[in-house]
C-alpha cells in the first residue's frame, strides 16, 4: 500500500455503524443477527472504495490509513476499524471483491450456492459452522451432518432447522467431530480465529475476512462481486 501512495498521503477513513437497512436491505426473513441489534456492520471508505466488518463494538472513526494500520490492536473496536480499513484499501487497489454484505434476498442465494460448492468440492461430509448465519444453516442442514457454534447467549440451546445451536465451550469437540469447518470472518475481530486453524480444512465466509483471507491465502466463499 505504501508503494501506491495510500500510506504516505493523508487518506481520510471513516468507519461508522450502519443501520440494518443500509447493511442488508429488506430481506423477507427477520432472523439475521444484525436485525437483533447484537452486531453492526462498520464501513470504511477510502477513495470511494468500501470495506465492511461485523462487530459488536462499533462506532465512528476518522484518521489516516497509516495511523489506523500502525495503531495497537488493543480491543475489538480497534481491530474492527483496522480490518475495515484494510478491506477498503485492498478493494481500492483491486486486490479483493466481496467487501460489502449481501442485501435483500442475496443471503439466501449465497447460502444455496455455498451448499452446492461444498457438495461439488468435498462431497458428503460433516460440517462445523462457526457463527449462526440462518440461511446457511437452513441450506446446509438439509444436505449435511451439521453442528453450529455461536457466541450469542440468546441463540445457544435453541434449535434452528433441526440443529441445536451450541456454546463456544463445545468448540474443541465440534472441531474434532467435523470434516470441514465453515467459519465466520468475525473470528478475526473477536480473537477466536486461532481456535479453528489446524489440520481440518477451513472455509471462511463473510465480508469481514476479505482482506485477511487474500493476504494469508485462506479459502473464502462469497458470491456477489460487491
Amino acid at each position: 500500500m505504501r508503494d501506491h501512495g495510500l500510506m504516505g498521503e493523508t487518506v481520510q477513513v471513516k468507519a461508522r455503524a450502519l443501520s440494518v437497512e443500509e447493511a442488508i436491505g429488506n430481506p423477507e426473513d427477520d432472523d439475521f443477527p444484525i436485525q437483533k441489534s447484537k452486531e453492526r456492520l462498520m464501513q470504511a471508505d477510502i477513495r470511494w472504495a468500501l470495506g465492511q466488518v461485523f462487530t459488536d463494538q462499533f462506532g465512528d472513526y476518522e484518521g489516516t490509513l497509516e495511523s489506523i494500520l500502525t495503531a495497537p490492536l488493543t480491543n475489538t473496536y480497534r481491530r474492527a476499524v483496522f480490518i475495515a480499513a484494510l478491506n477498503a484499501a485492498l478493494r481500492h487497489l483491486g486486490r479483493i471483491d466481496g467487501t460489502l454484505h449481501c442485501r435483500d434476498e442475496e443471503p439466501k442465494q449465497c447460502a444455496t450456492a455455498l451448499s452446492e460448492h461444498i457438495a461439488h468440492r468435498y462431497g458428503k461430509l460433516k460440517i462445523a459452522q462457526v457463527g449462526l448465519q440462518p440461511r446457511m444453516v437452513e441450506s446446509l442442514a438439509a444436505r449435511f451432518p451439521l453442528r453450529v457454534l455461536d457466541m450469542d447467549p440468546d441463540n445457544i440451546g435453541s434449535e434452528k432447522y433441526g440443529t441445536v445451536i451450541e456454546s463456544p465451550d463445545n468448540t474443541a469437540a465440534a472441531v474434532d467431530w467435523a470434516d470441514l469447518l465453515l467459519v465466520t470472518g468475525t473470528t478475526i475481530i473477536n480473537g477466536t480465529l486461532p481456535n479453528f486453524m489446524g489440520d481440518k480444512p477451513v472455509i471462511f465466509y463473510g465480508t469481514t475476512i476479505a482482506g485477511a483471507a487474500h493476504l494469508m491465502g485462506w479459502e473464502r466463499f462469497f458470491v456477489k462481486s460487491t
